[in-house]
This record gives C-alpha cells, structure tokens and sequence, in this order.
C-alpha cells in the first residue's frame, strides 16, 4: 500500500476562478487540509513530588534496560536548591539517555544557566519503550534526573532539535510529563516550551506544538529568555503548593510570549500567519500583531565564549563517551547540499590555548580518556598543525585518544596525518568525497579529483590505519546511474591501494547516504529521487562492492529519506500529520524499533495531504518556501544563483579566499565591526557604523555583489 501511494502522481488541484491567496483556517474544502483531531492529555494533571516520584522508581527500575539511564546523580551534574533561584530550567533532548547525554548543544545551555545564581537548569531524555510502557502504567510523569520534579514544575522547557526524526517523541515527552501537546492549549499554570537546534531553521513542522523557537546561536538568547520570563513570571508561579497547582500568575502567557517574540532570533508562530496559493504552495507569512518582524534573523554570538569544561560523566557506556572541544564554528566550504554549513555561518575560531585549556580542564573533571576536537571542517582549523601537535605534547604519556571526527581530503597533509598517529588514532579514518564522479563533484561543490583522494588514502593506510571509511551521497541532483557506479569503482581502488600497502589488512568503511535537500541551501529548489530511483542506485550498490569481505557498506533506508524529507521542508500543514503519526504509534523515528512508516502513510490520508508534495516536486523558481520569514543570513537570491551555477557545473571557491557576498556581512556589519581580525573568517568590515544592527525585516533579503 505504501509504495503505491508513494508512486501516484503530485495532484492537480482543480482551478478556482477567483484568484487569490487564503488562511489555512478557510483553505478549500476539497483539499482537506485542515483535519484536526483532539485528544486529552494521558495522564493526570496531578504532579507528584520528587519522594513520590522515587518510590515509584523503586519498583519499576529493576524491570528495563538500563536503569541508570534514568537515576541521575552523574559526576558534574549541577543540583541547586530551588529556593535560592527564582526561575527553573528543564533541557530535554527527544531521545534516549545514551544519544541525549554527549549532545554539545544541550552541554552549552545546561552550563549556561548553572553559572546563574538566580536561575537552574536540569536534564531530560526520552525514556526507551520499557521505561515508558511502565512510567504510564504506574502514572509517573517524566521528571528531571537533578531534582526528580516532573517537567510540568519547570518554569521553561527547552528541547534540543538538531534533526526532524526528534518531532514525534518532543509531542510523546510533552504528553509524558502531562503537559498538553499543543501550544494552544497550555495555561499560565504550564512551562513556556522552547526548541532550537538545525532543524529548527524551518520550525513550520512543529509550529503548534512549540511556543517559541530559538532561530541560530543560544548562547547569549538563552538569558534574554530567562530574563524576560523572570521579569513577567512571579517567582515559583509554576510550582506546586499541597500537590496541587499553584495560583496563577498575574502576567498571561500570551503577554509572555509577546515580549518573547520582540527578542532578536525569537521565532513565536501563534503570532505569524501562513497564507496559501490555489496550488497548494505558500503566498507569504506575515506577523498578526505589531512590534514584532516580518523575517525572524538567526542569532549568532560574535566570539565563542567558553567551552564548558564539566561534562557529565554518564552512568552507562553512551555512542559518544568523551571530552569534545569545539575549535570552529562554520564552514567556509560551501558545499551545496550542507544544510549545516550554510546556516552556521560565518566562521569563528577558538584560539590554540584556549582549546588546549579547556581540553585539560574537562580531562581532569571528567576522566575521560578520549578527545574531540570538533568543527564542520576541523582540518580547515587555521592552526590545526600547532594544534595537534601541542595537545599531543601536553598529553603524552596519557593514553589520551585525539579524534578529528570533521576532516576533507584536500586539507588532510601529510603532517598531520603523522601528527594524527603519533596522538594514538590508529584505527579508523573517516573521509568525505561524497561523489565519485568530476560532473557530480561540480555541481555539489566539492570539487576533489580522484588521484588525490588515491594518494592521501594510500597515506592514511601507509601510516598504519587499517580501516578508511568513506562517505557518500547518492541523489544529488541530475544523478545518473553511471555516477552511482563510479562510487563503487572508487571504492575498489581505494582499497586496492591500501592492499598494496598492507595486504588484507586493508579495510574500508563505505556509507552511502541518499540526499535530502534542505531549507536554507542552495539545493532547496529540487526535489527527492523517486523509490525506484533509490532501489535501483542501491541494488548497484550492493552489488558491486557486496562481494569483497574487506569491504562494508552501509545504506540508508527510503523510507527514512522520505521522513526526514517531508520534514525538512514540510509548511505548517505538516505539523497535523507530525501529530496524527504520533497518535498513530510513531516516535523513536530514527530507531527501526520505533517508527512507523505505515502511521506516516496514514497521517498524510487522514490530514488529505500527498507526500510526493513534499518530496518529488521541483520547485518554481519564484516559490515562496515555507520557511521564507526565518533567514539564516545567507541571502536567498545568493543560494539561488549558486544553485544555477550547480547547473552549470561551476564551481565557488572557499569563501576564505574570496568573499561571495553571501549576506552574512551586511546582517551583522556593526558585530564584525566591533570584533576584527582573525576571530572571524569573513572579510573585516570597513564602512561607517550604522546606528542600528541590520536586521532582515521583509522577504526582500539584502542584496551585496549581485
């Protein structure tokens, strides 16, 4: 059934004589856009106390996996009293303690606030299938691991939403911890609900669920936030009194949120409008009440402030069980399918010592025996020679583990690479060609021929790595088979050459992911290949590199591409089908032992919508996006004219060595201005001061260099 509906063609909606835009409430009948379905919160509106909340663990712990997933009381993790702060803090990231545990956003904020003496911040995850199954049984809500106080105590609830396969377990937490789903249905007696993180560069999938979005950077907003609410937000006004809840405040939640949303890089959707065309395309969002933007700017901070330097140190073994550094924020590459590259922007580096230091300090409070040095591109670290080498000369003699988890072929030297080896990382290493073929490698921007991928491969192995993994997308715009079969060709002579150099020892790694294209890229424009496409791209795939045992390869599910696509760039009619899969019994979307595509099929039945909208339409070249009211600062004429350049074949230079004018500098002139030099990478600023930052304030972005 799934592939059926999959395979039939975009709908042509019938013509409607009077051209014009309308509401979503008021969208024509025929299409169906507008189902709704209503359900009361699962459990009782009644919050335990922390004792209650523990005795009932007490019974249930014994019966999961891994129950310190859920006990808390980590090494470095921060318990304040609750009397002495006058407003508390819930991160939550929608999944299990095990991913959630090592995320270097949610470590940021968590330091963040606990530096405050008037405010706290504590953690949440996901609780696995087991633990949830019993939580709702025995009618425990989900609770802080810090304090045990249920998430409906807190006064904000932040989550963290790096990627799109996090929406339906962010609606299961809300619903776990009692706290109604939807934003227009909370009170004044429920948390303000926050997210933020890359996903969120296109919030309009979760629009109706979340009360304010963090667009960019939280570093700095994070305190305007908990000011604002402070100042508005009677101290405790969320607590509870006797176990039941506490008198209202006299400042009403949608005040709150008025002056949330007047916050540079505060996104709140109740008060925003999304008007649509007769085709089912986006007319424009516009703001519903004064004093607020019509385009929403991302924030940035102007120079990297500190890295937290007490990580938790996890009850269980997690994925990433280590000390991380971020060296660099950005990327100055510009590969056209970088979702993450384009929206970091512009590049900001942490000097050698500082690193170093920060490195030294979280070793000592942590432990850990394992260091990673973090950025998009961390080869393309200015120093990362120096680097390496004094933090290599400062841990000597300590087992200590260097990772460089972000490196491109054409900056890997051989220095380095021998740098890498005398750090003690000996047995993997990971590379990004992403194409294999020259035409494929133009149009993504990528640009690295296939001899010098073959030399620095047949370095990394000739310096005692046995294993290389590569990475790879398939799906890339105007792709052919032929391209998809130059991915096995190289992979073969990859490993050829590692066997000239060590036999059968030789080892190699190939993932092969398929394209998404995301909001705020130069590929935004395109759509998704068919399944048919990805079938028959894979079947090449595996038959091909299948037979050689020294050779692994790894495949991304469809149906995942699918999901992740529908998200990504999905319009506010999305966040029904977000909420009807999630009552269907879809959440842990990235675990095969979760997610439903087959609930998936049915929300987009149930809500009269067709996935292929969302993932095999071409866009119109004029096509308002979805996201059109949220920049990220690179201006969308500037991914427009690099996307025709893909089609072309042209390719752009690191912006490190020539400017494009990408729009990151006319936005944040003034902080460039006021922060020269080597701290960030763009070009310094010269002109006058303005008196005032330019902001983005209409779907006009600004236009430099066009």
């Amino acid at each position: 059934m799934h592939n059926d509906i999959l395979k039939q063609p975009t709908p042509v909606f019938p013509f409607i004589p009077e051209k014009r835009t309308y509401l979503l409430s008021e969208y024509p009948a025929f299409l169906n856009w507008t189902k709704l379905v209503i359900i009361a919160p699962m459990l009782t509106p009644v919050r335990l106390t922390p004792s209650q909340i523990e005795n009932k663990l007490d019974r249930i712990l014994l019966k999961v996996q891994k129950p310190g997933r859920y006990v808390g009381g980590e090494l470095n993790s921060v318990v304040k009293n609750w009397d002495s702060v006058k407003t508390t803090v819930a991160f939550v990231f929608p999944d299990i303690y095990d991913i959630g545990v090592s995320n270097v956003g949610l470590k940021i904020l968590y330091d963040q606030v606990n530096q405050r003496e008037d405010a706290l911040a504590e953690r949440a995850y996901a609780p696995w299938l087991d633990m949830e199954a019993l939580m709702r049984e025995h009618e425990i809500p989900l609770y802080t691991l810090e304090s045990k106080r249920p998430l409906a105590s807190f006064d904000l609830i932040g989550f963290s939403l790096p990627y799109e396969t996090l929406y339906t377990n962010t609606l299961n937490v809300l619903d776990l911890a009692g706290i109604p789903v939807r934003s227009a249905d909370r009170d004044e007696t429920h948390p303000i609900i926050i997210a933020g993180g890359h996903s969120t560069m296109n919030p309009e999938p979760m629009h109706a669920f979340i009360d304010a979005f963090v667009i960019g950077e939280g570093e700095e907003v994070i305190h305007e936030i908990i000011d604002t609410i402070m100042s508005l937000r009677p101290s405790g006004s969320n607590l509870i009194v006797n176990e039941q809840i506490a008198s209202p405040p006299t400042v009403s939640r949608n005040d709150i949120l008025k002056e949330l949303a007047k916050l540079h890089g505060v996104y709140v959707p109740r008060f925003y409008e999304t008007y649509y065309l007769e085709d089912g395309t986006v007319s424009h969002t516009e703001p519903t009440i004064p004093d607020i933007p019509k385009v929403i700017t991302k924030r940035i901070v102007p120079i990297l402030p500190p890295p937290p330097t007490r990580f938790i140190v996890p009850n269980i073994d997690v994925v990433h069980n280590r000390v991380s550094v971020e060296i660099m924020r950005g990327c100055t590459r510009g590969c056209r399918f970088c979702h993450a590259g384009m929206i970091t922007r512009p590049v900001r580096e942490r000097s050698v010592d500082e690193i170093i230091q920060a490195a030294e300090d979280a070793i000592k409070y942590s432990g850990f025996e394992d260091l990673s040095l973090l950025s998009l591109s961390s080869s393309d670290y200015t120093d990362i020679l120096e680097l390496v080498t004094k933090v290599s000369e400062k841990f000597d003699g300590k087992n200590l583990n260097i990772g460089l988890p972000s490196l491109r072929i054409e900056s890997v030297s051989i220095d380095l690479m021998e740098k890498l080896k005398q750090s003690g990382r000996s047995s993997g290493f990971t590379l990004a060609p992403e194409a294999a073929t020259e035409r494929m490698r133009r149009i993504i921007n990528k640009f690295i021929p296939d001899e010098e991928i073959l030399n620095t491969t047949r370095e990394i192995y000739r310096r005692g790595w046995t294993t290389i993994k590569l990475y790879f997308m398939i799906g890339h715009p105007s792709e052919t088979l032929e391209d998809v079969q130059a991915i096995a060709d190289l992979c073969k002579r990859v490993i050829a050459e590692g066997r000239k150099v060590i036999g059968m020892k030789a080892k190699l790694n190939a993932g092969v992911s398929t394209f998404v294209p995301k909001s705020q890229t130069p590929f935004q424009w395109v759509s998704c290949d068919t399944p048919e496409q990805i079938k028959a791209k894979q079947a090449l795939l595996r038959r091909e590199l299948g037979r050689d045992r020294n050779i692994k390869l790894s495949l991304t599910k469809a149906e995942d591409s699918f999901l992740e696509a529908w998200l990504s760039r999905g319009d506010r009619r999305m966040a029904e089908v977000v909420y009807s899969a999630w009552k269907n019994g879809s959440k842990f979307d990235a675990w095969d032992e979760g997610k439903k595509y087959g609930a998936w099929i049915q929300a987009f039945e149930e809500q009269g919508l067709d996935p292929l909208f969302y993932t095999h339409r071409q866009r119109r070249t004029d096509e308002v996006f979805p996201w059109e009211h949220i920049t990220a600062a690179v201006r969308k004429n500037f991914l427009f004219q690099d996307f025709r350049q893909s089609l072309e074949g042209q390719i752009r230079v690191d912006c490190r060595l020539n400017c494009f004018a990408c729009g990151i500098l006319p936005t944040f002139a003034n902080m460039r201005r006021e922060n020269p030099g080597d701290v960030w990478k763009c070009p310094d600023v010269k002109s006058p001061a303005h008196s005032k930052q330019l902001l983005v304030t209409s779907n006009q972005l600004p236009i430099v260099g066009d």
